[in-house]
């Protein structure tokens, strides 16, 4: 995934625009990151015009999408603008061809229209969850994850979702180190998973002080991955009997405190298998499974390699090492 292709069109938020160029645009091979050509693809040349008085000067055309690794299609500030039929076949075109495609937010009405998710799960903001379901019946829309997949079609919810799918997107092609590397140059998180909740259903300051009880789990849980964390022990550290604590994780996250954290030591596996020599049993021991065997079947199912499979594969994708790749390993080794 290094070739990178926006579809662009008049009328596309400048923030999803934005965020797909941070992502993908600027060169961080000094950090272990992987060049990428990343390309504006539009249906005419000539400048776009964006809200808010700015102007975007596509480099490609339509054609280029069937060529890329991966589409990304930034939301319309008005969703119900239509997209010309041109970008509409090429999106189909470069699906067919098996070119992962993601959407931004309301760019999840493109994909829509363009037929693409037709009996397909789909995410957008929530506020446009209904929005989308009426005008398209046949979409399995969703309002609660932050991104889904379904088909090599990707949406996310709003606005910084879009950086979480992104950053996704780049840990699934390139490794857990790479989308670290993105995601420390843009300042932001690499831990939300797409099936955290978008929103607490009922904002009050009681819920408010649970949610910050429940980050401060997490962050702590993160720093002790290694260690036989349970939900027992997390309920304790956020004083709450272990099925209350399982209800507010759930409504906080969308996901049971299983799952998360079985999320995150197969993202912190990863890590290892990319930047250490360690042997499979202490790497399943460093990311906090007891057993090595569960660890090769989850990581398996998981990432869809063996540990060794995807240990070589990440190996064969390094670019060459840097004085900061060097040392980050060394420092990982201990």
């Amino acid at each position: 995934m290094h070739r990178v292709a926006i579809l662009v069109q008049p009328g596309i938020r400048s923030f999803d625009l934005a965020v797909i160029t941070e992502v993908w645009g600027p060169d961080r091979s000094h950090a272990g990151v992987p060049p990428f050509e990343l390309r504006r693809c539009a249906v005419e040349p000539g400048p776009i015009a964006l809200p808010g008085g700015l102007t975007l000067a596509p480099d490609r055309g339509l054609d280029w999408l069937t060529s890329a690794d991966l589409v990304v299609v930034p939301a319309l500030a008005e969703p119900d603008d239509p997209t010309p039929e041109p970008a509409l076949a090429a999106l189909r075109e470069a699906h067919a061809r098996g070119v992962p495609v993601a959407a931004l937010c309301a760019g999840a009405f493109v994909l829509a229209e363009a037929g693409l998710l037709e009996g397909r799960r789909a995410v957008t903001h929530w506020s446009l969850a209904p929005r989308l379901a009426d005008r398209h019946p046949g979409v399995l829309v969703e309002d609660a994850p932050l991104y889904v997949e379904d088909g090599g079609l990707w949406t996310s919810a709003g606005v910084a979702s879009g950086i979480d799918l992104c950053l996704h997107l780049v840990r699934e092609a390139h490794g857990a180190e790479a989308a670290a590397a993105v995601a420390r140059s843009m300042v932001t998180g690499p831990f939300r998973t797409g099936d955290h909740a978008q929103y607490l259903d009922r904002p009050t300051p009681a819920a408010d002080r649970t949610a910050e009880t429940l980050a401060a789990v997490r962050e702590r849980a993160l720093r002790h991955l290694h260690e036989p964390l349970d939900v027992a022990t997390l309920a304790r550290w956020a004083g709450m009997s272990p099925r209350s604590f399982a209800r507010h994780f759930a409504s906080a996250t969308g996901t049971t405190p299983h799952r998360w954290l079985l999320s995150h030591r197969l993202d912190n596996a990863r890590k290892l298998l990319e930047r250490t020599d360690h042997p499979v049993p202490e790497v399943a021991r460093r990311a906090g499974f007891a057993s090595e065997v569960t660890f090769r079947q989850r990581f398996t199912s998981y990432v869809g390699l063996s540990p060794r499979a995807y240990r070589a594969a990440a190996a064969a994708a390094q670019p060459p090492q840097t004085p900061w790749t060097v040392l980050e390993r060394a420092h990982d080794r201990t």
